[in-house]
């Protein structure tokens, strides 16, 4: 005599709502992650790439191509000012964004001998021992026949690359409200990755 066939499983309604109440609250932690991700970048960092050399060596780049991936954190200057030797990150007036080393602070006087020693209110600025590869030019603001410029409220800024830099010698000082924050992370090409030379 044959077995009767085994009676067919019934799905349980509960295990199946229990199944999608569980999908549906890893999904909505999953968008809040990205969310919070989201609004942490944008108030704490900002990503460019280099495409101009003018601050070669620190910084690489021609071209969005090959120009190095920076990371620049904005939260250091919630706290503090910018300091001298620091690359800092800034608008212009245009919207563009450059990369600079800062060189004069506020409420300095800036000026530069002939063979490219920089005085700052009058008293000559000793590159510090890591930067000693910077070569700074007399060019606008900073050529002799002109007085010594007058930073303000604002950074004087050089391109470290400064025989072709678009940098405070002819737009002059940087003002706070322009600034994005400071040059942090090299992310990329691999063979230049590291922190930015402060």
């Amino acid at each position: 005599m044959s077995n009767p066939p085994a009676a067919k499983e019934t799905r349980d309604p509960s295990k199946i709502r229990r199944i999608v109440r569980l999908l549906f609250r890893q999904t909505e932690r999953c968008f809040a992650l990205i969310g919070l991700a989201t609004v942490v970048y944008y108030l704490c960092f900002d990503y460019s790439r280099v495409v101009s050399f003018s601050m070669q060596p620190t910084l690489r780049g021609e071209n969005w191509e090959d120009g190095d991936r920076v990371l620049t954190e904005k939260v250091s200057y919630w706290f503090r000012q910018p300091r001298r030797w620091e690359v800092i990150t800034f608008c212009k007036d245009d919207g563009d964004q450059l990369m600079k080393r800062v060189i004069g602070l506020p409420g300095e006087r800036v000026q530069m001998l002939r063979g490219g020693e920089i005085l700052i209110d009058g008293r000559p600025l000793a590159l510090p021992e890591h930067l000693k590869f910077l070569d700074y030019f007399p060019y606008g603001n900073l050529t002799r026949d002109k007085p010594p410029y007058e930073c303000g409220e604002g950074y004087y800024v050089l391109g470290d690359y400064s025989k072709d830099s678009d940098d405070s010698r002819f737009n002059g000082a940087v003002l706070p409200k322009d600034i994005v924050g400071r040059a942090w992370v090299i992310l990329g090409p691999e063979d230049h990755r590291g922190f930015v030379n402060q």
